[in-house]
């Protein structure tokens, strides 16, 4: 009895190690994502790429991500979440190599295909290797950490692509070559740290694609996919058409100030997660979704007038509200899962997630050439209504 104590203590130690680890790691993975966005209109400038062309690369990466995320949702908990969080790394490295040098639209789908991947892949084994080495203590710490880490990530790497862009040299590679060495840390960092469970054999089973949840959050599903749906749609339209619209419509061409629209979305999510876990999740949904519709108003009308400082404050209030909302999500189907769960809960929420950047953007993609901008805009406000319309009236927190 008395080695038990000083072993749970190194336990604790080593996971201590591993929760850092999966956090860094996860930042820069969709860092490595968010990078690309600032050049969108570098490339529609220089190569001739369309607003349909960028919009098919969102959509590439989507359904690259939601096509991982069914065959290897699972795959961490058979081969362990080391082994695989490294796995995704090196696709995201391959796609940033890969998009060194775009003069095509080809090479530039290739690319943020490798991305999607590794995103796919990162989604579920990181996310899970957080949640498994997280504290106990603040008990919202595992859903924040786990769901808004993909947010931080993807600002992080717009603002810091966008300031690259437009002040470092080589502007069309110095951000790939930065983010390649981010990576490379990063698996380093993984490698060192511990496995946080007992690899499993069955891996060939788990690659047959399987969507579950446990049956005690089932009922909170409907309202979870609303949310996801709506505000990652919405994530979507800022990567496709946002670079057009800042051009276009808000009369800037500045690398820098898109990425800093990109992030004033993706940024304050991370910074309304821990206001959720103050409420009951079913609370917070309601509250969430309710601000990101006041933040869709917003960004419709800046659009309408031309008001880059509505914009700008619309955006935050969007994204703030939808980490709100998120977080919230998370927390409700996560609510009472072991560790075997978690890998198949975070499948299904960035399947739902990516369905929702990835049906939207398609639709919207075709119709670019017949709809203006605005139009565009005006049909992902519409979807937001609906979602937070559902949301209000169909929220409920997890069964005890």
């Amino acid at each position: 009895m008395r080695d038990v104590a000083p072993s749970a203590a190194r336990r604790g130690e080593r996971l201590s190690r591993a929760f850092p680890a999966g956090v860094v790691s996860l930042v820069v993975s969709f860092a490595a994502v968010g990078s690309t966005i600032p050049l969108f209109n570098v490339y529609r400038a220089e190569e001739g790429f369309t607003n349909a062309d960028i919009s098919i690369t969102v959509v590439a990466y989507s359904v690259a991500t939601l096509g991982t995320l069914l065959v290897l949702g699972r795959v961490s908990g058979h081969l362990g979440r080391r082994p695989t969080s490294i796995a995704s790394l090196g696709l995201l490295l391959l796609g940033c190599v890969l998009l060194l040098d775009v003069h095509h639209v080809g090479v530039l789908i290739a690319g943020r295909l490798l991305m999607g991947f590794g995103a796919g892949l990162a989604s579920s084994s990181l996310t899970s290797y957080i949640v498994d080495a997280a504290p106990a203590r603040p008990a919202w710490l595992a859903s924040v950490a786990s769901s808004q880490t993909v947010m931080l990530g993807l600002a992080v790497g717009a603002i810091g692509s966008g300031a690259l862009v437009q002040f470092g040299p080589w502007p069309r590679e110095l951000i790939y070559l930065v983010v390649i060495g981010l990576l490379l840390l990063s698996a380093v960092f993984i490698f060192v740290s511990p496995e946080t469970v007992t690899p499993e054999p069955g891996v060939w089973r788990s690659l047959r694609p399987r969507i579950r949840v446990p049956a005690e959050v089932k009922h909170l599903v409907p309202v979870a996919a609303a949310v996801l749906l709506a505000t990652w749609a919405t994530g979507a339209f800022y990567q496709a058409f946002v670079p057009a619209l800042v051009a276009d419509q808000l009369h800037t061409r500045s690398p820098l100030a898109l990425g800093l629209v990109f992030a004033a979305y993706m940024g304050p999510s991370a910074l309304g997660a821990p206001i959720s876990g103050r409420f009951a999740p079913a609370v917070a949904q309601r509250a969430g979704m309710l601000g990101f519709l006041a933040g869709m108003i917003g960004i419709i009308a800046a659009i309408a007038t031309g008001a880059l400082v509505l914009f700008f404050a619309a955006t935050v209030v969007a994204g703030a509200s939808q980490g709100i909302a998120i977080s919230a999500a998370t927390r409700g189907l996560l609510a009472g899962s072991g560790v075997a769960d978690r890998a198949p809960i975070f499948t299904v929420v960035y399947l739902l997630s990516y369905s929702g950047a990835t049906i939207p953007a398609l639709v919207a993609g075709q119709l670019s050439a017949t709809f203006s901008l605005p139009q565009i805009a005006i049909g992902y406000g519409a979807l937001a209504l609906v979602a937070t319309v559902f949301t209000v009236v169909a929220a409920r927190d997890p069964r005890r």
